[in-house]
């Protein structure tokens, strides 16, 4: 999945000094991964169980490491409890190309 690098996509969105990242999120997959856009959302599967917020957890570590930033640069906002969640990211510039960029 491809990104323009100048232009932010559907699901990326600056709040002051963070990004907000719109993400529909799949756990208990095999591995963690961004497949591609659902309903305006960055769609990733979360190689984590949804329970005792493993899922959330494991989330955002991933998107921490990705991005290259600490764990303390990454909160979530919203959907504590849903699939559709939005995450702040602080100190990255473009942070949808990290993302959706396969090792």
């Amino acid at each position: 999945m491809a990104c323009e690098p100048d232009a932010p996509p559907v699901w990326a969105h600056r709040d002051g000094e963070a990004w907000l990242i719109d993400l529909h999120v799949q756990p208990g997959a095999r591995t963690t991964v961004a497949v591609g856009e659902h309903g305006g959302r960055l769609k990733l599967k979360i190689a984590a169980p949804p329970v005792d917020n493993k899922a959330n957890a494991h989330l955002l570590a991933w998107l921490a490491a990705r991005l290259g930033v600490p764990k303390s640069s990454v909160a979530l906002v919203r959907g504590d409890a849903s699939r559709q969640k939005t995450v702040a990211v602080r100190g990255v510039e473009r942070p949808w190309l990290d993302i959706v960029e396969q090792p």
